[in-house]
């Protein structure tokens, strides 16, 4: 049976606050958990007794669906639920840069957005991405959820994204992509470097901007149709991962 106290503690998770105060966020789901435990130990397991059947863990809390049902975030409760700790942000050093392939999330905001691009980043093998400190929280229920338990492959860096590229110097490429950018598919596109995509509704920022050193395009097809005026971010992320890897 869960306790009211541990109810309260799960749902206070939802907000970023708690989630700092306590170091702790949630997970759900057999596939988003079993990955994170593949990494990681859970500091609390809610299970019904179907999810702990053969498996090698410690049962902690027992529930019904009922219960569980309580203190899910999910519009369909699965049968387990697990806190684990809150990962400590570490900065990435310049260092790194120039034998990977990098992400940068100039203030992404949608949950659903960020999950996806956590998701994409762990499939085309993109270890970290950098986030601008407006970009939405990378440990709320929602964005763990979206990443299908990529979360715990890919490392996220929370950062002043202009002031980071400003220590660059010109070490790595920095990509954008822009409505007025070179053609994706033309341009000869780096093993490394950083790739910046910008906001929902603004792009990337002027702050960031002034930082690209190779302005990218998605093109539209054909070139003379009227088509939609921008991709999702995304979807914008599969492609140019897609390219950058198709190409090297």
């Amino acid at each position: 049976m869960i306790s009211k106290n541990l109810i309260k503690l799960i749902k206070s998770l939802e907000q970023k606050k708690y989630r700092k105060r306590e170091k702790l966020f949630v997970a759900e789901g057999p596939k988003v958990v079993g990955d994170l435990m593949a990494l990681m130990a859970p500091q609390r397991i809610i299970a019904t007794s179907e999810w702990y059947k053969g498996k090698q863990v410690s049962e902690d809390v027992v529930v019904t669906e009922d219960e569980i049902r309580k203190v899910s975030f999910l519009q369909h409760p699965q049968d387990v639920l697990a806190l684990f700790e809150l990962p400590e942000m570490e900065e990435l050093p310049v260092e790194q840069l120039s034998d990977h392939l990098t992400l940068a999330l100039d203030d992404v905001q949608d949950p659903g957005n960020l999950g996806t691009i956590i998701r994409l980043a762990d499939w085309f093998g993109i270890e970290h991405i950098l986030c601008n400190l407006g970009t939405a929280d990378a440990y709320s229920p929602k964005v763990v959820q979206a990443t299908m338990g990529s979360i715990a492959r890919v490392k996220l860096h929370y950062t002043n994204l202009a002031d980071y590229l400003e220590q660059l110097q010109d070490a790595v490429p920095v990509y954008g992509t822009f409505l007025d950018g070179n053609n994706l598919y033309a341009e000869k596109l780096s093993p490394s470097g950083i790739i910046i995509m910008g906001n929902e509704g603004n792009g990337i920022s002027e702050q960031v901007e002034r930082y690209v050193t190779k302005r990218l395009l998605i093109p539209s097809y054909p070139a003379e149709r009227p088509t939609a005026e921008s991709l999702n971010v995304a979807i914008a992320t599969a492609i140019t991962c897609a390219e950058f890897r198709r190409k090297n």
